[in-house]
C-alpha cells in the first residue's frame, strides 16, 4: 500500500506551531559546553592555549551563552535578565574550577588505577559527569528553563550517568565507573560521598502532584554506596560515615556510622542444601 504524504508537510507545519515555547538549540548548547570544557581543561583538546586565546574564548563563551538564553528570558523569573544570567554563571566558574581541580586530585588519590590528575580529566566519566552537573546546576539555580536539562542529558548520553541539575551535591563527590547511576532532582548529597556504578537515588513512586516536593533521599557526609544499590524516598536519610553494600534496597533512613549489606542466598547446583 502506498501512503499519500503529499500534504504531510503542511500538516506537520501546523502541528509544530503548537510547540510555541522558545527552546534552546541542542547543537548550540552542546557546542557551548564543549568549548567551555576545553577552555577550562585544554588537555582535552590536545593543545595548550595562550593567554590571548584563553581571553578570546572567554569572550566567545559569554556571547554564546547570551545568544542561547536570550529567547528564554521571557519565560524566566521576573527581573532576571539575560545579562544577569550570563554574569552570574561566569562569576561562579572560578569557584567551580577550583573545586574540580580538587576533585581530580581526589580521584587520583583514591583510585589505585589512576596515575595522575591528567588521566582523570581525560578518561574518567564520573569526573566529566560531575563537572557538567555543576554547570547545569548553576543555570538551574538561576531559573533558566530547559537548558540545564539539555546540558545534563548531553553528559548522560556520553557517560551513562544521569544527574538531574536540580540535585544538591557537596564537595569532593566521587563517582567510580559510573555507568547506570541515577540521581534524582531533589536528592541531597553531602561532602566526600562516594558512589559506584548502577546506584539509584530515586523516588518511591512517580506522580505529577509531587512536583516541587522532596521525593529523593539525602546522603550525609562521608557516605559510601556500592554498586547496584537503590535508595528511594524523600524521607530517607543515610547518616554520615555509613557504608551501603552492593545490591541493597532501602526505603527507610539509616543512622550514622552504619553498615548495611545484602546477604545473598547461595544454592549449589545439584544439592538440596542452601548456604548463606
Amino acid at each position: 500500500m502506498t501512503l499519500n504524504t503529499k500534504n504531510f508537510p503542511t500538516r506537520l507545519f501546523k502541528m509544530t506551531q503548537a510547540f510555541c515555547r522558545e527552546v534552546p538549540s541542542t547543537i548550540e548548547s552542546r557546542s557551548f559546553i564543549d568549548l567551555l570544557v576545553t577552555t577550562l581543561f585544554p588537555i582535552r583538546d590536545k593543545k595548550p592555549l595562550s593567554l590571548k586565546e584563553t581571553e578570546l574564548r572567554w569572550e566567545i563563551l559569554q556571547e554564546q551563552l547570551f545568544k542561547i538564553v536570550s529567547p528564554l528570558c521571557k519565560d524566566n523569573k521576573e527581573g532576571c535578565t539575560c545579562s544577569y544570567i550570563v554574569d552570574n554563571f561566569f562569576n561562579d566558574i572560578p569557584l567551580i574550577y577550583t573545586r574540580l581541580l580538587k576533585d581530580a586530585e581526589i580521584y587520583r588519590s583514591n583510585d589505585p588505577a589512576s596515575d595522575c590528575a591528567e588521566e582523570v580529566i581525560l578518561c574518567y566519566p564520573g569526573f566529566y559527569a560531575v563537572m557538567i552537573y555543576r554547570f547545569a546546576n548553576v543555570l538551574h539555580g538561576l531559573g533558566v528553563p530547559i537548558l540545564p536539562r539539555i546540558i545534563s542529558e548531553y553528559a548522560h548520553s556520553q557517560t551513562g550517568i544521569d544527574i538531574h541539575p536540580g540535585a544538591t551535591i557537596g564537595n569532593h563527590f566521587y563517582i567510580d565507573h559510573g555507568t547506570g547511576i541515577v540521581i534524582g532532582e531533589t536528592t541531597i548529597i553531602g561532602n566526600r560521598v562516594k558512589i559506584y556504578q548502577g546506584v539509584t537515588l530515586g523516588a518511591i513512586f512517580v506522580n505529577k502532584t509531587l512536583s516541587g516536593q522532596r521525593r529523593h533521599p539525602k546522603l550525609e557526609d562521608d557516605v559510601i554506596i556500592y554498586a547496584g544499590s537503590t535508595i528511594l524516598g524523600g524521607d530517607t536519610t543515610i547518616g554520615r560515615n555509613t557504608v551501603i553494600g552492593g545490591n541493597v534496597w532501602l526505603t527507610a533512613s539509616v543512622p550514622k556510622d552504619s553498615r548495611v549489606y545484602h546477604t545473598p542466598e547461595i544454592i549449589i547446583k545439584g544439592s538440596n542444601k542452601n548456604h548463606e
